[in-house]
């Protein structure tokens, strides 16, 4: 099935939109998008580095700088791995957890009303749209 013309374009300026509030969100807690999204995954888990790197689409060199600023700031912290010292796991530290807690919560309420225009069924149908095509991705 072929989109119509322009639909590319629409899912483009969308996706601007959408981390346009993103990066709003994350900079009003003085965090990248990167450092939230980073937060987001460990907030409630430990996660190994290779399942971050694919994760967040990084390579490996890009994720440890990432790591290393965010480690600075005291919110994530590396914690070994005792069968394979190379390894390690990245977890949340209390003050990172409530950092993530916190933008995770403001991504849940705000993000939505950039669709706070459409009807409460078109947005539902959105919703359920938005899902099935992520089901596809994962």
């Amino acid at each position: 099935m072929t989109a119509s013309p322009g639909f590319g374009n629409h899912l483009v300026y969308l996706s601007t939109l959408i981390q346009r509030r993103f990066a709003q969100i994350c900079a009003e807690h003085d965090l990248t998008t990167a450092q939230a999204q980073l937060l987001c995954l460990v907030k409630d888990q430990p996660r190994g580095m290779s399942e971050l790197s694919q994760l967040l689409g990084l390579a490996k060199p890009g994720l440890s700088g990432l790591v290393d600023r965010t480690e600075r700031r005291g919110l994530v912290q590396r914690t070994g791995c005792e069968q394979d010292r190379r390894l390690c796991t990245l977890i949340s530290t209390p003050k990172g957890k409530q950092v993530g807690d916190a933008v995770y919560a403001e991504v849940a309420e705000h993000l939505p009303d950039l669709f706070e225009h459409l009807s409460p069924t078109d947005r539902h149908a959105f919703e359920q749209l938005v899902a099935a095509a992520l089901r596809e991705e994962r």
